[in-house]
Protein backbone atom coordinates (compact mmCIF):
# COMPACT_ATOMS: atom_id res chain seq x y z
CA UNK A 1 0.00 0.00 0.00
CA UNK A 2 2.73 2.07 0.64
CA UNK A 3 3.60 2.50 -3.38
CA UNK A 4 0.38 3.83 -3.76
CA UNK A 5 0.91 7.22 -1.95
CA UNK A 6 4.67 7.01 -2.72
CA UNK A 7 6.91 5.54 -5.69
CA UNK A 8 8.12 2.76 -4.90
CA UNK A 9 11.65 1.84 -3.93
CA UNK A 10 13.80 1.13 -7.21
CA UNK A 11 17.06 0.07 -7.77
CA UNK A 12 19.43 -1.06 -10.52
CA UNK A 13 20.57 -4.73 -10.86
CA UNK A 14 21.81 -6.82 -13.11
CA UNK A 15 21.13 -10.47 -14.56
CA UNK A 16 24.00 -12.83 -15.35
CA UNK A 17 22.20 -15.41 -17.99
CA UNK A 18 24.04 -18.59 -19.54
CA UNK A 19 23.21 -17.76 -23.67
CA UNK A 20 21.60 -21.27 -23.63
CA UNK A 21 18.92 -20.32 -20.94
CA UNK A 22 18.18 -17.02 -21.86
CA UNK A 23 15.12 -16.94 -24.22
CA UNK A 24 13.87 -18.93 -21.10
CA UNK A 25 14.46 -16.76 -18.64
CA UNK A 26 13.40 -13.70 -20.28
CA UNK A 27 10.45 -15.05 -21.05
CA UNK A 28 9.68 -15.98 -17.50
CA UNK A 29 10.53 -12.56 -16.10
CA UNK A 30 7.82 -11.23 -19.73
CA UNK A 31 5.24 -13.31 -18.04
CA UNK A 32 6.01 -11.79 -14.65
CA UNK A 33 6.54 -8.07 -15.43
CA UNK A 34 8.96 -7.10 -12.79
CA UNK A 35 11.97 -5.36 -14.64
CA UNK A 36 12.58 -2.43 -17.00
CA UNK A 37 15.70 -3.30 -19.09
CA UNK A 38 18.35 -0.85 -20.35
CA UNK A 39 20.28 -0.76 -23.43
CA UNK A 40 23.79 -1.94 -22.88
CA UNK A 41 24.62 -1.24 -26.86
CA UNK A 42 23.40 2.14 -27.70
CA UNK A 43 25.74 2.56 -30.31
CA UNK A 44 25.20 -0.74 -32.32
CA UNK A 45 22.63 -0.54 -34.76
CA UNK A 46 19.41 -3.04 -34.79
CA UNK A 47 20.56 -3.97 -37.64
CA UNK A 48 24.22 -5.39 -36.18
CA UNK A 49 22.86 -6.67 -33.21
CA UNK A 50 23.47 -10.59 -32.36
CA UNK A 51 19.85 -11.93 -32.46
CA UNK A 52 18.45 -9.57 -35.47
CA UNK A 53 17.81 -12.91 -37.43
CA UNK A 54 14.84 -14.04 -35.11
CA UNK A 55 13.60 -10.71 -35.16
CA UNK A 56 13.06 -10.66 -39.15
CA UNK A 57 11.69 -13.88 -39.06
CA UNK A 58 8.98 -12.87 -36.20
CA UNK A 59 8.01 -9.49 -38.30
CA UNK A 60 7.89 -12.23 -41.60
CA UNK A 61 5.13 -14.13 -39.45
CA UNK A 62 3.34 -11.20 -38.50
CA UNK A 63 3.43 -9.97 -42.01
CA UNK A 64 1.74 -13.76 -42.54
CA UNK A 65 -0.53 -13.52 -39.87
CA UNK A 66 -1.40 -9.78 -41.39
CA UNK A 67 -2.56 -11.89 -44.43
CA UNK A 68 -4.33 -14.83 -42.94
CA UNK A 69 -6.61 -11.80 -40.78
CA UNK A 70 -7.51 -9.53 -44.14
CA UNK A 71 -8.25 -12.98 -45.87
CA UNK A 72 -10.54 -13.45 -42.75
CA UNK A 73 -11.87 -10.42 -42.86
CA UNK A 74 -12.32 -10.00 -46.87
CA UNK A 75 -14.94 -13.38 -45.59
CA UNK A 76 -16.56 -11.65 -43.26
CA UNK A 77 -15.15 -12.80 -40.27
CA UNK A 78 -13.95 -11.60 -37.06
CA UNK A 79 -10.64 -13.33 -35.47
CA UNK A 80 -12.34 -13.86 -31.81
CA UNK A 81 -9.73 -12.49 -28.59
CA UNK A 82 -7.20 -14.97 -27.46
CA UNK A 83 -8.69 -17.19 -25.08
CA UNK A 84 -5.99 -17.28 -22.69
CA UNK A 85 -2.24 -15.70 -22.33
CA UNK A 86 -0.07 -18.25 -24.06
CA UNK A 87 3.76 -18.44 -23.34
CA UNK A 88 6.39 -17.58 -25.94
CA UNK A 89 7.20 -20.36 -27.91
CA UNK A 90 10.46 -22.61 -27.63
CA UNK A 91 12.57 -22.89 -31.16
CA UNK A 92 11.05 -25.85 -32.03
CA UNK A 93 7.31 -24.85 -31.27
CA UNK A 94 8.12 -21.08 -33.73
CA UNK A 95 9.05 -23.23 -36.44
CA UNK A 96 5.78 -25.39 -36.10
CA UNK A 97 4.05 -22.32 -36.03
CA UNK A 98 5.95 -20.55 -39.31
CA UNK A 99 5.05 -23.66 -41.04
CA UNK A 100 1.91 -23.68 -40.33
CA UNK A 101 0.94 -20.45 -40.96
CA UNK A 102 3.07 -19.85 -44.13
CA UNK A 103 1.14 -23.64 -45.49
CA UNK A 104 -2.47 -22.14 -44.49
CA UNK A 105 -1.40 -19.22 -46.29
CA UNK A 106 -0.60 -20.95 -49.27
CA UNK A 107 -3.57 -22.88 -49.32
CA UNK A 108 -5.52 -19.70 -48.86
CA UNK A 109 -3.96 -18.14 -51.79
CA UNK A 110 -4.52 -21.31 -54.33
CA UNK A 111 -8.25 -21.87 -52.93
CA UNK A 112 -8.69 -17.85 -53.43
CA UNK A 113 -7.04 -17.73 -56.96
CA UNK A 114 -9.18 -20.34 -57.75
CA UNK A 115 -12.42 -19.37 -56.41
CA UNK A 116 -11.72 -15.84 -57.77
CA UNK A 117 -10.87 -17.86 -61.35
CA UNK A 118 -14.42 -20.22 -61.34
CA UNK A 119 -16.19 -16.65 -60.59
CA UNK A 120 -14.87 -15.01 -63.59
CA UNK A 121 -15.38 -17.85 -65.68
CA UNK A 122 -19.35 -18.85 -64.55
CA UNK A 123 -19.77 -15.25 -64.73
CA UNK A 124 -18.91 -15.44 -68.30
CA UNK A 125 -20.70 -18.15 -69.42
CA UNK A 126 -23.74 -16.48 -68.12
CA UNK A 127 -23.50 -13.53 -69.31
CA UNK A 128 -22.78 -15.34 -72.46
CA UNK A 129 -26.07 -17.31 -72.05
CA UNK A 130 -27.98 -13.84 -71.30
CA UNK A 131 -26.43 -12.68 -74.69
CA UNK A 132 -27.47 -15.58 -77.08
CA UNK A 133 -30.64 -15.34 -75.65
CA UNK A 134 -31.46 -12.27 -75.94
CA UNK A 135 -30.21 -12.02 -79.43
CA UNK A 136 -32.14 -15.05 -80.82
CA UNK A 137 -35.22 -12.91 -79.29
CA UNK A 138 -33.95 -9.89 -81.82
CA UNK A 139 -32.88 -12.24 -84.83
CA UNK A 140 -35.40 -14.61 -85.38
CA UNK A 141 -36.79 -16.45 -87.95
CA UNK A 142 -39.80 -15.62 -89.51
CA UNK A 143 -43.11 -18.08 -89.34
CA UNK A 144 -43.90 -20.37 -91.45
CA UNK A 145 -45.57 -20.40 -94.69
CA UNK A 146 -49.31 -20.08 -94.17
CA UNK A 147 -49.47 -19.01 -90.65
CA UNK A 148 -50.82 -16.28 -89.50
CA UNK A 149 -49.55 -12.85 -90.06
CA UNK A 150 -47.64 -11.67 -86.62
CA UNK A 151 -48.94 -8.01 -86.16
CA UNK A 152 -46.55 -5.68 -86.00
CA UNK A 153 -45.99 -3.59 -82.75
CA UNK A 154 -43.22 -1.44 -81.70
CA UNK A 155 -41.51 -3.48 -79.17
CA UNK A 156 -37.92 -3.93 -78.25
CA UNK A 157 -38.15 -7.87 -78.65
CA UNK A 158 -39.28 -7.54 -82.71
CA UNK A 159 -36.83 -8.75 -84.99
CA UNK A 160 -34.01 -5.37 -85.65
CA UNK A 161 -33.95 -6.76 -89.15
CA UNK A 162 -37.18 -7.72 -91.25
CA UNK A 163 -36.48 -11.54 -92.51
CA UNK A 164 -38.15 -11.03 -96.30
CA UNK A 165 -35.06 -8.58 -97.00
CA UNK A 166 -32.58 -11.45 -96.22
CA UNK A 167 -32.58 -12.40 -99.97
CA UNK A 168 -32.20 -9.00 -101.57
CA UNK A 169 -29.30 -8.40 -99.58
CA UNK A 170 -26.65 -9.23 -101.58
CA UNK A 171 -23.75 -8.94 -98.66
CA UNK A 172 -23.52 -11.28 -95.97
CA UNK A 173 -24.77 -9.33 -92.38
CA UNK A 174 -22.85 -10.21 -89.81
CA UNK A 175 -22.95 -9.42 -85.58
CA UNK A 176 -21.23 -8.08 -83.17
CA UNK A 177 -23.02 -8.98 -79.62
CA UNK A 178 -21.52 -8.72 -76.31
CA UNK A 179 -22.09 -6.54 -72.67
CA UNK A 180 -21.32 -3.23 -71.55
CA UNK A 181 -21.34 -1.12 -68.16
CA UNK A 182 -24.73 0.84 -68.20
CA UNK A 183 -22.38 4.15 -67.58
CA UNK A 184 -21.47 3.55 -71.08
CA UNK A 185 -23.98 2.80 -73.11
CA UNK A 186 -25.12 6.38 -74.60
CA UNK A 187 -21.10 7.62 -75.12
CA UNK A 188 -21.05 3.58 -76.86
CA UNK A 189 -24.12 4.20 -79.21
CA UNK A 190 -23.09 7.69 -80.47
CA UNK A 191 -19.59 7.17 -80.92
CA UNK A 192 -20.31 3.94 -83.02
CA UNK A 193 -23.25 6.09 -85.09
CA UNK A 194 -20.74 8.65 -85.96
CA UNK A 195 -17.52 6.12 -87.01
CA UNK A 196 -19.90 4.28 -89.03
CA UNK A 197 -21.80 6.51 -90.36
CA UNK A 198 -25.03 4.50 -90.09
CA UNK A 199 -23.71 1.57 -91.60
CA UNK A 200 -25.39 -1.04 -88.70
CA UNK A 201 -28.39 -1.80 -86.55
CA UNK A 202 -27.53 -1.55 -83.02
CA UNK A 203 -29.68 -2.90 -80.36
CA UNK A 204 -29.62 -2.70 -76.50
CA UNK A 205 -31.35 -4.28 -73.40
CA UNK A 206 -30.75 -4.71 -69.44
CA UNK A 207 -29.59 -8.56 -68.69
CA UNK A 208 -32.32 -9.82 -66.77
CA UNK A 209 -30.27 -10.12 -63.64
CA UNK A 210 -27.40 -8.16 -61.90
CA UNK A 211 -23.90 -9.31 -62.28
CA UNK A 212 -20.84 -8.60 -60.33
CA UNK A 213 -18.97 -6.17 -61.31
CA UNK A 214 -14.72 -7.60 -61.20
CA UNK A 215 -13.32 -4.34 -61.59
CA UNK A 216 -15.19 -2.92 -58.04
CA UNK A 217 -17.08 -6.23 -56.79
CA UNK A 218 -20.30 -4.01 -56.74
CA UNK A 219 -23.35 -5.81 -58.35
CA UNK A 220 -24.81 -3.89 -61.30
CA UNK A 221 -27.36 -4.51 -64.11
CA UNK A 222 -25.23 -5.07 -67.23
CA UNK A 223 -26.85 -3.66 -70.79
CA UNK A 224 -26.51 -6.60 -73.76
CA UNK A 225 -26.06 -5.15 -76.95
CA UNK A 226 -26.74 -6.65 -80.19
CA UNK A 227 -24.79 -5.13 -83.67
CA UNK A 228 -25.30 -6.31 -87.15
CA UNK A 229 -23.20 -4.64 -90.35
CA UNK A 230 -22.57 -5.20 -93.62
CA UNK A 231 -18.98 -5.10 -94.44
CA UNK A 232 -15.63 -6.19 -93.07
CA UNK A 233 -14.18 -2.51 -92.49
CA UNK A 234 -16.86 -1.74 -90.39
CA UNK A 235 -16.96 -4.62 -88.28
CA UNK A 236 -13.31 -3.75 -87.41
CA UNK A 237 -14.16 -0.54 -86.42
CA UNK A 238 -17.09 -1.82 -84.23
CA UNK A 239 -14.66 -4.23 -82.49
CA UNK A 240 -12.14 -1.69 -82.18
CA UNK A 241 -14.61 0.59 -80.62
CA UNK A 242 -16.03 -2.06 -77.98
CA UNK A 243 -12.22 -2.63 -76.87
CA UNK A 244 -11.99 0.96 -76.02
CA UNK A 245 -15.04 0.68 -74.11
CA UNK A 246 -13.82 -2.40 -72.07
CA UNK A 247 -16.88 -4.33 -74.34
CA UNK A 248 -16.95 -8.03 -72.73
CA UNK A 249 -17.40 -9.27 -76.31
CA UNK A 250 -18.76 -13.34 -77.45
CA UNK A 251 -18.58 -15.28 -80.44
CA UNK A 252 -22.12 -15.01 -81.91
CA UNK A 253 -23.04 -18.25 -84.20
CA UNK A 254 -24.54 -17.53 -87.34
CA UNK A 255 -27.44 -19.98 -87.53
CA UNK A 256 -30.39 -20.90 -85.22
CA UNK A 257 -29.19 -24.64 -84.85
CA UNK A 258 -25.85 -23.61 -83.29
CA UNK A 259 -27.11 -20.86 -81.22
CA UNK A 260 -29.33 -24.02 -79.76
CA UNK A 261 -26.71 -25.89 -79.32
CA UNK A 262 -24.58 -23.53 -77.71
CA UNK A 263 -27.55 -22.26 -75.02
CA UNK A 264 -27.54 -26.38 -74.23
CA UNK A 265 -23.79 -26.51 -73.93
CA UNK A 266 -23.60 -23.21 -71.87
CA UNK A 267 -25.90 -24.71 -69.37
CA UNK A 268 -23.98 -27.65 -68.87
CA UNK A 269 -20.48 -25.80 -68.31
CA UNK A 270 -22.83 -23.65 -65.81
CA UNK A 271 -24.25 -26.72 -63.77
CA UNK A 272 -20.68 -27.95 -63.61
CA UNK A 273 -19.02 -25.10 -62.88
CA UNK A 274 -22.13 -23.95 -59.96
CA UNK A 275 -21.30 -27.80 -58.68
CA UNK A 276 -17.64 -26.94 -58.43
CA UNK A 277 -17.40 -23.63 -57.09
CA UNK A 278 -19.56 -24.83 -54.20
CA UNK A 279 -17.41 -27.55 -53.52
CA UNK A 280 -14.37 -24.68 -53.74
CA UNK A 281 -16.28 -22.72 -50.81
CA UNK A 282 -16.82 -25.09 -48.58
CA UNK A 283 -12.95 -26.28 -48.88
CA UNK A 284 -12.18 -22.20 -48.45
CA UNK A 285 -14.56 -21.99 -45.53
CA UNK A 286 -12.98 -24.98 -43.34
CA UNK A 287 -9.54 -23.10 -44.10
CA UNK A 288 -10.77 -20.24 -42.60
CA UNK A 289 -12.13 -21.75 -39.96
CA UNK A 290 -9.10 -23.25 -39.06
CA UNK A 291 -6.85 -20.21 -39.49
CA UNK A 292 -9.56 -18.23 -37.24
CA UNK A 293 -9.54 -20.86 -34.22
CA UNK A 294 -5.41 -20.89 -34.08
CA UNK A 295 -4.57 -17.17 -35.29
CA UNK A 296 -5.15 -15.49 -32.41
CA UNK A 297 -2.89 -17.65 -30.21
CA UNK A 298 -0.28 -17.18 -33.03
CA UNK A 299 -0.13 -13.59 -32.75
CA UNK A 300 -0.09 -13.42 -29.03
CA UNK A 301 3.12 -16.26 -29.08
CA UNK A 302 5.07 -14.05 -31.92
CA UNK A 303 4.65 -10.96 -30.09
CA UNK A 304 6.01 -12.30 -27.28
CA UNK A 305 8.79 -14.08 -28.86
CA UNK A 306 9.45 -10.71 -30.45
CA UNK A 307 10.03 -9.03 -27.39
CA UNK A 308 12.32 -11.52 -26.34
CA UNK A 309 14.75 -11.06 -28.87
CA UNK A 310 14.37 -7.61 -28.56
CA UNK A 311 15.38 -7.51 -24.98
CA UNK A 312 18.41 -10.10 -25.71
CA UNK A 313 19.26 -7.48 -27.91
CA UNK A 314 19.65 -4.95 -25.08
CA UNK A 315 22.64 -7.12 -23.53
CA UNK A 316 26.13 -7.37 -23.76
CA UNK A 317 28.26 -10.51 -23.94
CA UNK A 318 30.62 -11.50 -21.35
CA UNK A 319 34.66 -11.73 -22.29
CA UNK A 320 34.02 -15.76 -23.07
CA UNK A 321 30.88 -14.99 -25.17
CA UNK A 322 28.89 -17.48 -23.09
CA UNK A 323 26.98 -15.31 -20.74
CA UNK A 324 24.80 -12.34 -21.67
CA UNK A 325 24.80 -9.55 -19.03
CA UNK A 326 21.71 -7.20 -18.87
CA UNK A 327 20.91 -4.17 -16.67
CA UNK A 328 17.36 -3.55 -14.88
CA UNK A 329 15.74 -1.70 -12.77
CA UNK A 330 14.48 -3.39 -9.91
CA UNK A 331 11.65 -2.91 -7.64
CA UNK A 332 13.62 -4.14 -3.98
CA UNK A 333 10.87 -5.81 -2.86
CA UNK A 334 10.67 -8.13 -5.86
CA UNK A 335 14.67 -9.21 -6.39
CA UNK A 336 13.65 -12.30 -4.71
CA UNK A 337 10.92 -13.10 -7.02
CA UNK A 338 13.11 -12.11 -9.94
CA UNK A 339 15.63 -14.62 -8.39
CA UNK A 340 12.81 -16.98 -8.78
CA UNK A 341 12.34 -16.30 -11.95
CA UNK A 342 15.50 -17.04 -13.12
CA UNK A 343 15.62 -20.19 -11.46
CA UNK A 344 12.10 -21.27 -13.60
CA UNK A 345 13.47 -20.48 -16.53
CA UNK A 346 17.40 -22.43 -16.03
CA UNK A 347 14.66 -25.41 -15.51
CA UNK A 348 12.80 -25.24 -17.80
CA UNK A 349 15.98 -25.02 -20.28
CA UNK A 350 17.18 -27.89 -19.24
CA UNK A 351 20.37 -25.56 -17.96
CA UNK A 352 22.58 -27.21 -15.61
CA UNK A 353 24.26 -23.78 -14.62
CA UNK A 354 21.68 -21.34 -12.87
CA UNK A 355 21.38 -17.40 -14.07
CA UNK A 356 21.14 -15.24 -11.24
CA UNK A 357 20.49 -11.41 -9.98
CA UNK A 358 22.78 -8.92 -8.27
CA UNK A 359 22.31 -5.79 -7.24
CA UNK A 360 24.41 -2.49 -8.15
CA UNK A 361 24.51 0.72 -6.76
CA UNK A 362 24.39 3.66 -8.88
CA UNK A 363 23.58 7.28 -8.27
CA UNK A 364 21.28 7.70 -11.06
CA UNK A 365 18.11 8.72 -10.56
CA UNK A 366 15.55 5.72 -10.51
CA UNK A 367 12.21 5.56 -12.55
CA UNK A 368 8.86 6.28 -10.87
CA UNK A 369 6.97 3.25 -10.39
CA UNK A 370 3.54 3.25 -8.69
CA UNK A 371 1.54 0.34 -8.59
CA UNK A 372 -2.09 0.21 -10.18
CA UNK A 373 -5.09 -1.67 -10.21
CA UNK A 374 -8.17 -1.89 -12.06
CA UNK A 375 -9.72 0.70 -9.72
CA UNK A 376 -6.59 2.91 -9.33
CA UNK A 377 -5.40 2.79 -12.82
CA UNK A 378 -7.97 5.43 -14.14
CA UNK A 379 -7.17 8.20 -11.79
CA UNK A 380 -3.16 7.56 -12.43
CA UNK A 381 -3.84 8.03 -15.82
CA UNK A 382 -5.60 11.13 -15.30
CA UNK A 383 -2.45 12.38 -12.70
CA UNK A 384 -0.13 10.97 -15.17
CA UNK A 385 -1.30 12.81 -17.88
CA UNK A 386 -0.31 16.17 -16.33
CA UNK A 387 3.05 14.88 -15.79
CA UNK A 388 4.62 11.64 -13.73
CA UNK A 389 6.27 12.80 -10.18
CA UNK A 390 9.46 12.46 -9.65
CA UNK A 391 11.23 9.45 -7.62
CA UNK A 392 9.93 9.03 -4.21
CA UNK A 393 7.60 12.13 -4.72
CA UNK A 394 4.13 11.94 -3.07
CA UNK A 395 1.74 10.40 -5.50
CA UNK A 396 -1.48 12.39 -5.93
CA UNK A 397 -3.12 10.24 -7.51
CA UNK A 398 -5.39 8.33 -3.76
CA UNK A 399 -6.32 12.14 -3.09
CA UNK A 400 -7.80 12.58 -6.82
CA UNK A 401 -10.31 9.42 -6.32
CA UNK A 402 -12.20 11.73 -4.11
CA UNK A 403 -11.34 15.44 -5.40
CA UNK A 404 -11.77 14.68 -8.91
CA UNK A 405 -15.28 13.24 -8.88
CA UNK A 406 -16.20 16.04 -6.28
CA UNK A 407 -14.86 19.06 -7.98
CA UNK A 408 -17.05 17.80 -10.77
CA UNK A 409 -19.78 16.86 -9.09
CA UNK A 410 -19.49 20.53 -7.53
CA UNK A 411 -20.28 21.33 -11.49
CA UNK A 412 -22.40 18.65 -12.66
CA UNK A 413 -25.24 18.18 -9.43
CA UNK A 414 -27.92 16.75 -10.16
CA UNK A 415 -29.79 13.85 -8.68
CA UNK A 416 -31.25 12.37 -11.98
CA UNK A 417 -28.41 12.63 -14.70
CA UNK A 418 -26.47 11.51 -11.69
CA UNK A 419 -28.06 8.47 -11.11
CA UNK A 420 -28.19 7.93 -15.18
CA UNK A 421 -24.08 7.87 -14.81
CA UNK A 422 -24.16 5.95 -11.79
CA UNK A 423 -25.86 3.25 -13.37
CA UNK A 424 -24.45 3.29 -16.23
CA UNK A 425 -21.02 2.72 -14.94
CA UNK A 426 -22.71 -0.01 -12.39
CA UNK A 427 -23.19 -1.98 -15.51
CA UNK A 428 -20.03 -1.94 -17.19
CA UNK A 429 -18.65 -2.95 -13.59
CA UNK A 430 -20.50 -5.61 -12.73
CA UNK A 431 -19.59 -6.92 -16.41
CA UNK A 432 -16.35 -5.89 -16.55
CA UNK A 433 -15.79 -10.08 -17.05
CA UNK A 434 -17.21 -9.77 -20.22
CA UNK A 435 -14.62 -10.56 -23.14
CA UNK A 436 -17.67 -8.48 -25.28
CA UNK A 437 -16.70 -5.53 -23.74
CA UNK A 438 -12.93 -5.64 -22.75
CA UNK A 439 -12.20 -6.62 -26.37
CA UNK A 440 -14.00 -3.76 -28.26
CA UNK A 441 -12.41 -1.94 -30.87
CA UNK A 442 -13.74 1.43 -30.54
CA UNK A 443 -11.65 3.74 -29.02
CA UNK A 444 -14.72 5.63 -27.21
CA UNK A 445 -15.95 2.91 -25.85
CA UNK A 446 -12.29 1.86 -24.66
CA UNK A 447 -11.90 5.24 -22.92
CA UNK A 448 -15.60 4.57 -21.10
CA UNK A 449 -15.00 1.30 -20.15
CA UNK A 450 -11.30 2.13 -18.10
CA UNK A 451 -12.65 5.07 -16.33
CA UNK A 452 -15.86 2.64 -15.56
CA UNK A 453 -14.51 3.40 -11.55
CA UNK A 454 -14.01 7.24 -12.39
CA UNK A 455 -17.78 7.58 -13.69
CA UNK A 456 -19.17 5.18 -11.05
CA UNK A 457 -17.56 7.54 -8.17
CA UNK A 458 -18.63 10.93 -10.08
CA UNK A 459 -22.24 9.45 -10.50
CA UNK A 460 -22.58 9.13 -6.88
CA UNK A 461 -20.88 12.25 -5.91
CA UNK A 462 -23.49 13.84 -8.40
CA UNK A 463 -26.20 12.61 -7.35
CA UNK A 464 -25.18 13.80 -3.50
CA UNK A 465 -24.16 17.34 -4.46
CA UNK A 466 -28.15 17.13 -6.41
CA UNK A 467 -29.90 16.26 -3.17
CA UNK A 468 -27.62 19.14 -1.96
CA UNK A 469 -29.01 21.61 -5.08
CA UNK A 470 -32.56 20.24 -4.72
CA UNK A 471 -32.51 19.60 -8.68
CA UNK A 472 -33.35 16.56 -10.49
CA UNK A 473 -33.19 16.98 -14.13
CA UNK A 474 -32.74 20.72 -13.50
CA UNK A 475 -36.73 20.55 -11.60
CA UNK A 476 -36.68 21.05 -8.23
CA UNK A 477 -38.05 18.59 -5.67
CA UNK A 478 -39.55 18.48 -2.64
CA UNK A 479 -38.53 15.58 -0.50
CA UNK A 480 -39.12 17.70 3.15
CA UNK A 481 -42.02 20.21 3.45
CA UNK A 482 -41.19 24.22 2.60
CA UNK A 483 -39.58 25.70 5.69
CA UNK A 484 -41.12 28.94 4.67
CA UNK A 485 -45.22 29.60 4.80
CA UNK A 486 -47.19 31.54 2.28
CA UNK A 487 -49.94 31.24 4.33
CA UNK A 488 -48.70 32.53 7.35
CA UNK A 489 -47.96 35.63 6.05
CA UNK A 490 -50.89 36.00 3.66
CA UNK A 491 -52.65 36.08 7.28
CA UNK A 492 -50.66 38.78 8.99
CA UNK A 493 -50.09 40.73 6.40
CA UNK A 494 -51.92 43.52 4.53
CA UNK A 495 -52.19 42.23 0.99
CA UNK A 496 -55.43 42.43 -0.59
CA UNK A 497 -57.17 41.94 -3.69
CA UNK A 498 -55.52 45.90 -5.01
CA UNK A 499 -52.60 44.79 -3.24
CA UNK A 500 -52.19 41.22 -5.31
CA UNK A 501 -52.96 42.86 -8.03
CA UNK A 502 -50.20 45.72 -8.66
CA UNK A 503 -47.56 43.64 -6.89
CA UNK A 504 -46.67 40.43 -8.84
CA UNK A 505 -44.04 39.28 -6.80
CA UNK A 506 -44.29 38.83 -3.29
CA UNK A 507 -41.72 39.11 -0.74
CA UNK A 508 -41.77 36.93 2.63
CA UNK A 509 -40.72 38.68 6.03
CA UNK A 510 -38.97 36.15 8.06
CA UNK A 511 -39.62 38.68 11.37
CA UNK A 512 -43.09 37.70 11.19
CA UNK A 513 -43.73 34.88 13.15
CA UNK A 514 -44.44 31.69 11.78
CA UNK A 515 -42.96 32.55 8.28
CA UNK A 516 -39.71 30.83 8.61
CA UNK A 517 -39.65 28.15 10.45
CA UNK A 518 -36.06 27.12 10.50
CA UNK A 519 -33.26 25.85 8.42
CA UNK A 520 -34.30 23.43 5.69
CA UNK A 521 -33.53 19.65 6.66
CA UNK A 522 -30.51 19.18 4.17
CA UNK A 523 -30.07 21.22 0.51
CA UNK A 524 -31.69 23.87 -0.50
CA UNK A 525 -35.21 24.55 -0.04
CA UNK A 526 -37.60 24.41 -2.99
CA UNK A 527 -39.04 27.52 -2.76
CA UNK A 528 -36.51 28.92 -4.28
CA UNK A 529 -37.34 28.31 -7.44
CA UNK A 530 -40.46 29.78 -7.42
CA UNK A 531 -38.60 33.00 -6.23
CA UNK A 532 -37.39 35.52 -8.49
CA UNK A 533 -34.19 35.89 -7.34
CA UNK A 534 -33.44 31.89 -7.78
CA UNK A 535 -30.26 32.61 -10.46
CA UNK A 536 -28.82 34.93 -8.25
CA UNK A 537 -28.68 33.20 -5.21
CA UNK A 538 -27.94 29.73 -6.34
CA UNK A 539 -24.71 31.34 -8.59
CA UNK A 540 -23.38 33.43 -5.17
CA UNK A 541 -23.92 30.26 -3.16
CA UNK A 542 -21.90 27.95 -5.76
CA UNK A 543 -19.48 30.88 -6.45
CA UNK A 544 -18.92 31.20 -2.50
CA UNK A 545 -18.88 27.32 -1.92
CA UNK A 546 -16.25 26.65 -5.32
CA UNK A 547 -14.45 29.81 -3.57
CA UNK A 548 -14.04 27.47 -0.15
CA UNK A 549 -13.33 24.09 -1.65
CA UNK A 550 -10.61 25.57 -4.20
CA UNK A 551 -8.77 27.47 -1.25
CA UNK A 552 -9.27 23.74 1.06
CA UNK A 553 -7.90 21.81 -2.01
CA UNK A 554 -4.66 24.46 -2.84
CA UNK A 555 -3.54 24.42 0.68
CA UNK A 556 -3.64 20.46 0.88
CA UNK A 557 -1.99 20.44 -2.15
CA UNK A 558 0.81 22.91 -0.41
CA UNK A 559 0.75 20.44 2.43
CA UNK A 560 1.57 17.59 0.16
CA UNK A 561 4.54 19.74 -1.22
CA UNK A 562 5.70 20.22 2.35
CA UNK A 563 5.78 16.41 2.87
CA UNK A 564 7.89 16.30 -0.61
CA UNK A 565 10.21 19.23 0.45
CA UNK A 566 10.81 17.28 3.93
Amino acid sequence: MGSLFRSEEVCLAQLFLQSASAYSCISELGERGLLEFRDLNPKVSPFQRRFVGEVRRCEEMEKTFSFLQQELRAAGRVPGPCPESPRAPVAREALRVQEQSEQLAQELREVSRSRASLRGRLRDLRQYLHVLREGQRFTSLPAPLGSPPRPRALSEREPILDPSLHQHLERKINFVAGVIHPWRVTAFERLLWRACRGYLVASFVEMPEPMEDPATGESITWVIFLISYWGEQIGQKIRKISDCFHCQVYAYPESEASRTDTISRLHGQIQELSVTLEETEKYLAEVLDKVAQVLPTWRVQVQKMKAIYLVLNQCSFDVTKKCLIAEVWCPVQDLTQVQDALRQGSYQSGSSVECFVQRVPTSESPPTLIRTNKFTAGFQSIVDAYGVASYQEVNPAPYAIITFPFIFAIMFGDVGHGLLMFLFALWMVLYENSPRLRQGTNEIWLTFFEGRYLILLMGAFSIYTGFIYNECFSKATAIFPSAWSVATMANHSSWSSAYLATHPSLALDPNVTGVFRGPYPFGIDPIWSLATNHLNFLNSFKMKMSVVLGIVHMGFGVVLGVFNHV
